[in-house]
């Protein structure tokens, strides 16, 4: 069985430079001619064939160009963390992949030159597909993150959003309640040309939400409000429910900081959670466990869903045509703020 030593002798080089080069070490100043020689020879030797093969995958990963699409800005990121934290989870895993995210571009200042030399994208959010398909190239290979709108040729992983909801109404009317309010958030069809404004589209959450309760005859339509993901808005949703004759006991709003807000206008309005109003909210951002009461919530798996989008992209760089849409499922976190049973 050949050796480092065999492969460094037939290379002219040192047995060192031979490990640093197989085990992929990126700090090694070695030219790419010299690299691939070694790979070559050790291939000739039949030197460990498999971890080869991986080690030339990884060093040709190295080489594509890959960027990541956030509809998000920094300033949305810090109101809401969700999906820095997924973009975070995306960028970890594609570096263990050997994939090097070169920049992450956001849509409010898009490059449109830089994405037509990516050899793969991932985009996080909703954003049309007719303007990503303009902006790269032919050959660039897209996973999208989280778009509400499917494309018959690109990767997608979702959130199970439907059994979600399921769940949280499954929660809420087996502990009596039947006035169920819903705070949802605005949910932009971003257009990456400025020239052409972002439609205004219901998420994925309003959507089952209206049609759940309809099927059950639960829907209220005045129950239901639409706020901007940030505890502002979510505050000043709840206070137009608060202000109707007719109150919701429970609601379930779609993200964590609009709910710390709408938590805070029950408290000034002398509402208590959970016994007059029960509380949920989605996305379980770390400080929710901290909340008084506790907010009940849904746990995303953020860091599945990076993992997945990263695996699919390197799948595709690797050469997979199959398209692949990757659900990940949800878990209804229970906390103080949904537990009182109103049946007793």
């Amino acid at each position: 069985m050949a050796t480092i030593k065999d492969i460094a002798d037939r290379a002219k080089v040192s047995t060192a430079t031979v490990s640093r080069v197989i085990n992929n070490d990126h700090t090694l100043a070695v030219g790419d001619e010299t690299r691939n020689r070694i790979f070559m020879i050790a291939k000739e030797m039949q030197y460990k064939p498999s971890r080869l093969r991986r080690m030339k995958i990884e060093n040709e990963m190295l080489s594509k160009k890959v960027g990541f699409l956030t509809i998000s800005s920094e300033e949305d990121e810090k109101d809401d963390p969700t999906f820095a934290y997924i973009r975070t989870w995306v960028e970890s895993h594609c570096e263990q992949l050997g994939i090097k995210i070169g920049k992450v571009i956001r849509n409010n200042s898009v490059d449109q030159d830089a994405l037509k030399n990516l050899d793969g994208l991932i985009v996080l959010g909703t954003i049309a597909m007719e303007d990503i398909k303009a902006s790269v190239s032919e050959h660039t290979k897209v996973v999208f993150i989280n778009n509400t709108v499917e494309n018959k040729n690109c990767d997608l992983v979702s959130i199970g959003f439907k059994h979600t909801v399921e769940a949280i109404i499954d929660h809420l009317t087996s502990l009596g309640h039947s006035a169920i309010g819903f705070i949802g958030g605005t949910h932009h069809f971003e257009r990456l040309n400025r020239s052409k404004p972002a439609e205004i589209i219901k998420d994925p959450l309003t959507v089952y939400f209206e049609e759940i309760m309809t099927e059950l005859n639960l829907f209220r339509p005045e129950f239901v409000k639409r706020a901007y993901w940030d505890p502002a808005t979510g505050y000043k949703a709840m206070k137009e429910i608060l202000a109707s004759p007719i109150r919701p006991t429970a609601c379930f709003i779609a993200n964590d900081p609009m709910a710390i807000g709408a938590l805070k206008a029950l408290q000034e309005e002398g509402v208590k959670v959970p016994a007059e109003m029960a509380l949920i909210g989605f996305d379980n951002i770390e400080i929710t466990a901290y909340m008084n009461p506790p907010l009940s919530t849904v746990n995303i798996f953020q860091e599945q869903i990076g993992k997945t989008a990263a695996q699919l992209l390197f799948e595709r760089l690797n050469g997979r045509e199959a398209r692949i849409h990757s659900i990940i499922g949800t878990e209804l976190v229970i906390r103080e703020s949904s537990k009182v049973n109103r049946k007793g």
